[in-house]
């Protein structure tokens, strides 16, 4: 298949787009660079050394014989462009990574938020608008979050996008229908994510397209079999507190000797997936893709679900690493369960990388690695998600002041 993968120089879109090129694919990556910028913008870089992204093509092709090739289009700006390129490539399928992915960065001003909402949904509705103009039958395949659903206490397993319910009618009979599970956002980013549901099943209804969309739990590590080839193939790694995930900051952490940051009471669970995972869920989602005129498909990509105070205890168990206590910056509640149903990936095949079967290889080959590189300074959560909330924050775990950067 010809493949465009859009945001494809990014944490996820680069190790999909060397897995599915070394598949046999013919893959196109459009990016408007712009998570670069952000680095610069934060002051911060991946702990992995990132080459340019026409290094990383160069020695891609010098490894394996396959071209993968680059077109500078930012999506949520160039609709022309993007439009004319669709028009002439005419690709099979679309993988759409092209959104601003932290929910910390879109909450560090009014500035971070309108740039969030701007990009993101402004991305994901000119390439809607795009293939609908064209008359385009390329397979959607759009990574989405599974906070979309919020985080419920209520004890009952989130299903695959779609919510059974009862309506009574006006005649007192009681109806069955399908909803989308209502949406429940703790962040502005996550708020965009539940947007582009609504643009989905809009473009899916009036016009027919075929579209995937994945609601992904935490990514978590930074090899896929692809990135391995090289080292200057390797993935991004964020370690900082507005982009680094949580299990990934708590590896780097334990790395360098700096105390496991737990935020509130820690009881916040969360939905995890490795990498490699990830990749293959967005192979099987190519491979099965809907009819045209039928719904939204949706999967929930995820593999596991843990408390973070119970990840930082069994890593601190692994490592000796120190555990702090600090206020929490996010306004959610304090505990929360989180059962989140699967079955779809685990039927087409999916075998998961479990974090105790791959997490000690983790520390070893990246964190300690390219601990070096670390900027202490960037480590902590600062970013708020309320004025109130900040002024609670104004301390590491090392007894420093800090301040958010906007």
């Amino acid at each position: 298949m010809k493949i465009a993968v859009m945001g494809g120089d990014g944490f996820v879109g680069w190790p999909t787009s060397l897995h599915l090129s070394d598949a046999g694919h013919d893959v196109h990556i459009l990016d408007n660079l712009s998570r670069r910028w952000i680095d610069t913008e934060l002051g911060v870089q991946s702990l992995t050394p990132m080459d340019s992204i026409q290094e990383r093509i160069r020695i891609w092709h010098a490894e394996t014989g396959r071209r993968i090739h680059f077109h500078l289009i930012d999506l949520a700006k160039d609709y022309e462009l993007l439009k004319n390129w669709l028009a002439e490539n005419r690709p099979d399928a679309i993988i759409h990574f092209a959104e601003q992915r932290a929910a910390p960065y879109s909450m560090k001003s009014d500035r971070h938020k309108n740039y969030t909402v701007n990009n993101n949904v402004s991305a994901t509705h000119n390439l809607l608008n795009a293939l609908t103009e064209l008359n385009l039958d390329s397979h959607l395949v759009h990574l989405g979050t599974m906070g979309v659903y919020g985080y419920s206490t209520i004890g009952a397993a989130i299903p695959e996008g779609y919510l059974p319910v009862g309506i009574e009618t006006t005649q007192g009979e009681t109806v069955s229908q399908e909803i989308l599970y209502p949406s429940n956002p703790g962040s502005i980013y996550h708020m965009t994510k539940c947007l582009d549901q609504l643009l989905f099943q809009f473009y899916a209804k009036n016009d027919g397209l075929r579209i995937t969309d994945l609601h992904q739990g935490i990514v978590w590590g930074t090899h896929t079999e692809q990135t391995r080839r090289h080292p200057q193939l390797v993935n991004r790694f964020d370690y900082d507190g507005d982009y680094g995930t949580v299990l990934n900051r708590f590896l780097i952490q334990a790395a360098i000797g700096y105390p496991l940051t737990v935020h509130g009471t820690g009881g916040q669970t969360r939905a995890f997936i490795h990498i490699q995972d990830s990749v293959r869920c967005i192979e099987i989602a190519l491979k099965n893709p809907p009819a045209r005129g039928s719904r939204v498909e949706i999967f929930n990509q995820m593999t596991e679900t843990h408390r973070v105070r119970d990840l930082a205890e069994m890593i601190s168990k692994m490592t000796g690493a120190e555990i702090v206590w600090l206020p929490n910056p996010r306004k959610e509640a304090p505990e929360n369960d989180l059962i989140v149903k699967n079955e779809k990936f685990l039927g087409l095949g999916l075998e998961p990388t479990t974090l105790e079967g791959g997490l000690l290889d983790e520390i070893v080959d990246v964190a300690r690695k390219f601990a070096y590189r670390v900027d202490r300074s960037r480590v902590p959560a600062v970013s708020a998600w309320t004025k109130d909330i900040a002024k609670t924050i104004n301390r590491d775990p090392e007894g420093k002041k800090l301040k958010s950067v906007s």
